[in-house]
């Protein structure tokens, strides 16, 4: 509960940072989980009993950390989760990736296939079974040390997306070991989502959030990112 970060809270939404290694919600881990600290958080600050409704509207990997928006209303969670069908709603990630990309701009389009199992996902043929596509741009911002800092929008939202087009173009993502191997360096994720924006599900406004990856960190210390917005700490 100390550690939830509040970037908004209104009575609709609450926009919270989520931390690198802390799961989106419940998982077989059983560890504190985002979701469950933001429930506990409106439970205790506005005194409610029973059930406290928050509503999961999108979500990060495990390893990456960054700014997400819960629903504090069933109709502002369907109302956010159509924005997100239609192309409104809007999340940019800084990576840091191995080596330099090709190319400074560039739209990567990929058919992936999520393995269950091991909860790894492949590139593979458009014409396989389960096959989905996943597409995003990067822009390619700075070099340093054979260390690449890309922006990069999504245009899909496939499990691990970035992870894996980044590391089928031969530029795995900082710590990525899952999928980049020994190539992509020891050390934590360097993936972050740094930039949501969407319409306010009541108000209708504009809403756009951009968080500082954690600067003292390695590789991000490395590279000059955009300054974070203004955070609010929960007073309990």
């Amino acid at each position: 509960m100390e550690d939830l970060v509040i970037l908004h809270e209104d009575n609709h939404i609450i926009v919270v940072l989520k931390p690198q290694n802390v799961p989106t919600c419940e998982d077989s881990s059983k560890d504190m989980d985002l979701l469950t600290m933001v429930k506990e958080y409106i439970r205790t600050t506005y005194n409610k009993t029973g059930n406290v409704y928050v509503g999961l509207v999108h979500r990060l990997d495990r390893p990456t950390g960054g700014v997400m928006v819960f629903a504090k209303s069933s109709k502002a969670a369907a109302r956010l989760s159509e924005q997100m069908k239609n192309g409104d709603f809007e999340k940019k990630y800084y990576a840091v990736v191995v080596g330099k990309p090709r190319e400074e701009k560039a739209t990567l389009t990929h058919y992936v296939k999520k393995n269950a199992v091991n909860n790894m996902v492949y590139v593979c043929a458009m014409t396989e079974a389960g096959a989905k596509m996943a597409e995003l741009d990067y822009t390619l911002l700075d070099t340093k040390d054979d260390l690449s800092l890309v922006d990069v929008r999504l245009h899909t939202g496939r499990s691990h997306q970035i992870r894996v087009q980044m590391n089928a173009i031969g530029n795995p993502v900082y710590g990525d070991m899952r999928y980049g191997g020994e190539k992509a360096k020891k050390g934590y994720l360097a993936l972050w989502s740094y930039y949501l924006s969407f319409t306010h599900p009541v108000s209708k406004e504009r809403m756009v959030f951009r968080v500082q990856p954690p600067k003292d960190n390695n590789p991000w210390s490395k590279f000059d990112t955009e300054k974070s917005v203004t955070i609010i700490k929960p007073e309990n």
